[in-house]
């Protein structure tokens, strides 16, 4: 019998053999180590109890409790004469020590241990004080011992150990930017946890398997792995902080910075209400500090990341350190502390991370760079951008991008041009390949965020150029391109078709009690909860193939406008603040100076504002107020270009954040056949399009004012129509009659999500219809009109993107539709909607059609306020 054990009265089983059941099963490890102190046992397994409850208290529950029982552990295998039982507990005791952030005192007691241990024990040692350095960034020093202590393990046939080890190689690995020796690793701790019973473990490899594809540049499959281990975490009961700081790289990757913000923010307040480490607490802030850059908001990142470097400094993390310095100079220059200093900091730590072996060392090359220019310095400029763009050889797609970008911007300092145009059409190509491998449409669309500094600085070329052909080429090469291939089709997945039956039934239930005024906060987080997992699902889908289809043919533009009866295209596009005009026509495009671009956001706001007032019957003489507003959004959106629009129809190609002006209170477009499109390729696409055969479907959803009093008359009017409302209008049924439908008219309430695009709805029979909905079509309708309030409303993302109920039909094959941007009154839209169809009727365009409804309702302000709040979308 081993020294200081005993048999033991009231405890069935082996001591030692809790030990792998805390990260197998962890409650009932802490159940039985509790059992084992009960039966009074001897020090050799009392020491073993209770290391068992400080690796539960350390994982999972209070640090500082945690410290307290392997202190006592620690006394109580010395007390049993065990060198190896001693070794353990002090290598465990350290880890707990230096997540407390007492750094020193835990590499002192791996020294005591590696000192006092042999054989296999010794070997478990090194990898505990292999992952101990990794946590503190000492990378190198971790592969050593991990060297050492691998072999060891597989001698001994010792299967989770071996596993946990071949694990952490490969998270080092990565570190270090080796990522296929790290998928090697993975792969054959894979195949181990397979032959194994250690749940928790598991669920870590699902884990690292999701940090694998996010190195790879795997958005969809990263998400996917993540959502699983969080998944088996929470089966287990457990905290799951570093799937957290994980996860939210993946968001900020992927354009969702506000979404990682808010999940490290909540990590970090769960782990500090919880006593746990402090270690991980450190780093959540500093993934706090990155999210806030990404999301625009430099004096929270300067906050968090301040923190992050105080407790990394005090916790003797250098590698982590440094990462938090990089990140509050990014902040500083976010917020335009411009300076010699920063340059020579940004420098310096740059030169701290290449001496870790951090690949974060191109982007502090890079920030030292981008300062220097802004500050004139040329000479340090391009010495700093010349080493940050060796980053463009290596690393994921989203990586490799920032690379052009420091290729980019060293050449325009250097005025080569054709140099700087090269950069920018090489990294966007990168962010394309990036971007395909995505199925969500939202995805796709924030995601295009990261190539707009490559955008602009061909733009610039252009410009200087005088080129106004390349400079609507390179305006369309990053505008609007999420709608340039179809969103993966949602997966007819049991558990996803649930979330939205129950998301519906729920909504309606909510609406119903608001409309009552009963608070129902219960529902109301289960709707909060529902939106979370259909929203999850969406983002993990992978994309069905494909390559992104919007390099702009200009001649073929030119040709189309030529043949569609004088036509111009006006594509404005803004650069460094100013707005230009590229007007397309008469085989020629021209270019305009107009306004700046916040001075047209500004007036547009009023433009909305007064149209708003107008539609909620608001006292006053709105119309001349109204007038003026349209001719000072005139002068700011197309300036000289206004006098060469000729006499036909007009198609505006806006900026993403100026596509919900009212264009038709412009006076020079008033009376034009008008139509709006988010890119020049999406109208030509639309263009394109066959009708289908002339199948009529109208809708009509509870609870308007005016009962949707359009659709009985028209349905009159069209005869054969589809027709539902008065409870057939449910979402189901609504989808499967306007799929592939020539023309679809829906008169239901909307809903606008600026927080969540994608869940913007329609109110049906049985709840909301929302985007997401739509984008399970397998065919959108030809033409659609939808008659509600917001319906058109679109919420720029990205770099000039659009997300809301329009853009996920024109991607499906719908060639227009007329809806409008801004809340209408219900009875002021009846003649509007019935002018409106009687065009369509008489074989015009929507545009078409919509011009001429708006001269035929009454001149009041109400019903004129009306008809300019909507537009037509698209080319159908």
């Amino acid at each position: 019998m081993t020294p200081g054990r005993s048999q033991i009265r009231g405890f069935d089983g082996d001591p030692l053999d809790l030990l792998p059941l805390v990260f197998a099963r962890p409650k009932e490890a802490l159940a039985g180590a509790h059992a084992l102190l009960a039966a009074g046992p001897a020090p050799y397994d009392a020491s073993v109890a209770h290391q068992v409850i400080g690796i539960w208290q350390r994982d999972f529950g209070d640090l500082t409790v945690a410290v307290g029982h392997l202190r006592r552990a620690r006394a109580l295998a010395a007390r049993s004469g065990s060198h190896n039982r001693e070794a353990d507990v002090l290598a465990t005791l350290g880890a707990a020590l230096i997540h407390a952030g007492r750094t020193r005192q835990g590499m002192g007691a791996f020294q005591r241990a590696v000192a006092r241990g042999d054989g296999l024990t010794a070997a478990r040692v090194l990898y505990r004080r292999g992952y101990v350095r990794w946590v503190l960034g000492d990378h190198r020093e971790a592969l050593a011992d991990l060297r050492q202590a691998i072999p060891v393990l597989r001698r001994s046939h010792d299967t989770i150990w071996t596993a946990r080890a071949l694990t952490l190689r490969a998270t080092v690995h990565l570190a270090l930017g080796s990522a296929d020796q790290a998928e090697a690793d993975f792969l054959a701790a894979e195949l181990l946890w397979a032959g194994t019973d250690q749940d928790h473990d598991k669920a870590d490899a699902v884990e690292n398997r999701g940090l694998a594809a996010f190195r790879a540049g795997d958005l969809p499959a990263a998400l996917r792995h993540f959502d699983e281990a969080a998944r088996l975490y929470a089966k287990l009961g457990t905290p799951m902080f570093v799937l957290n700081i994980r996860r939210c790289a993946a968001l900020l990757a992927a354009g969702l910075a506000t979404e990682a913000l808010e999940e490290a923010d909540a990590a970090a307040n769960l782990l500090a209400r919880s006593g746990g480490q402090s270690t991980r607490g450190a780093e959540l802030l500093l993934t706090a500090a990155r999210a806030a850059v990404a999301a625009g908001d430099p004096r929270t990142a300067m906050a968090r990341a301040t923190l992050a470097a105080r407790q990394f400094s005090r916790q003797h993390r250098d590698w982590w350190h440094a990462h938090a310095r990089l990140v509050l100079l990014q902040a500083r220059f976010a917020s335009g502390q411009v300076s010699g200093r920063l340059v020579g900091d940004a420098a310096a730590v740059a030169a701290r991370l290449a001496r870790l072996g951090s690949p974060e060392a191109v982007q502090a090359e890079l920030l030292a760079g981008r300062t220097a220019l802004a500050l004139g310095r040329a000479h340090d400029a391009a010495r700093h951008l010349a080493v940050a763009a060796k980053g463009r050889n290596r690393g994921p797609a989203f990586a490799r991008a920032d690379g052009w970008v420091a290729h980019a911007l060293c050449a325009e300092a250097a005025g080569r041009t054709h140099a700087v145009l090269g950069a920018c059409r090489r990294g966007l190509e990168l962010l394309d390949e990036h971007r395909m491998t995505m199925g969500a449409s939202e995805l796709r669309a924030r995601a295009a965020a990261q190539g707009a500094e490559l955008a602009l600085l061909a733009q610039r070329v252009a410009l200087g150029r005088g080129d106004a052909r390349g400079l609507l080429r390179w305006s369309e090469r990053w505008r609007a391109t999420a709608l340039t291939v179809p969103p993966t089709r949602p997966p007819d997945d049991p558990e996803l078709l649930r979330h939205v039956t129950a998301f519906r039934e729920i909504a309606a239930r909510v609406e119903e009690a608001r409309g009552e005024g009963i608070p129902v906060p219960s529902l109301e987080r289960e709707l909060r909860r529902l939106e979370r997992d259909i929203r999850a699902h969406t983002l993990r889908a992978r994309s069905q193939g494909g390559r992104a289809g919007h390099h702009l043919d200009v001649g073929a533009l030119l040709d189309c406008l030529d043949g569609s009866g004088d036509g111009r295209l006006v594509e404005i596009v803004a650069v460094d603040g100013t707005l230009h005009v590229l007007l397309c026509g008469r085989g020629r495009v021209r270019r305009f100076t107009a306004g700046r671009f916040a001075d047209a956001a500004l007036e547009a706001d009023h433009a909305r504002a007064g149209l708003r007032r107008v539609a909620y019957r608001r006292p006053g003489d709105w119309l001349p107020l109204l007038e003026v507003t349209g001719r000072r959004m005139e002068e700011a959106l197309l300036g000289p270009a206004v006098r060469h629009l000729g006499d036909g129809p007009v198609v505006v190609v806006p900026p993403g954040r100026l596509h919900g002006v009212p264009w038709a209170l412009l006076p020079s477009l008033r009376e034009r056949v008008l139509s709006v499109s988010p890119s020049a390729t999406a109208w030509l696409r639309a263009r394109r399009l066959r009708p289908p055969a002339e199948h009529v479907v109208l809708v009509r959803g509870p609870g308007l004012a005016t009962g949707g009093a359009e659709v009985p008359k028209l349905a009159a009017r069209y005869g054969t129509a589809t027709v539902l409302r008065d409870g057939t209008a449910t979402a189901a049924d609504v989808l499967a009659a306007i799929d592939g439908s020539g023309l679809t008219h829906i008169a239901a309430h909307g809903t606008f999500r600026a927080d969540s695009p994608m869940f913007s709805s329609l109110r049906m029979d049985d709840g909301p219809l929302t985007v997401h909905d739509f984008e399970r079509l397998d065919k959108a309708p030809y033409r659609m009109v939808l008659s509600s309030c917001d319906s058109g409303r679109l919420q720029p993302v990205g770099a000039d993107e659009l997300l809301g109920l329009a853009t996920a039909l024109l991607p499906l094959g719908t060639a227009g539709i007329v809806a409008s941007g801004l809340p209408v009154d219900d009875e002021a839209v009846i003649p509007l909607m019935l002018s409106l169809h009687d065009g369509l009727r008489r074989g015009l365009s929507l545009a078409e059609a919509l011009r001429d409804a708006r001269g035929r309702v009454p001149r009041d302000a109400l019903h004129q306020a009306t008809g300019w709040s909507f537009s037509a979308v698209g080319a159908g």
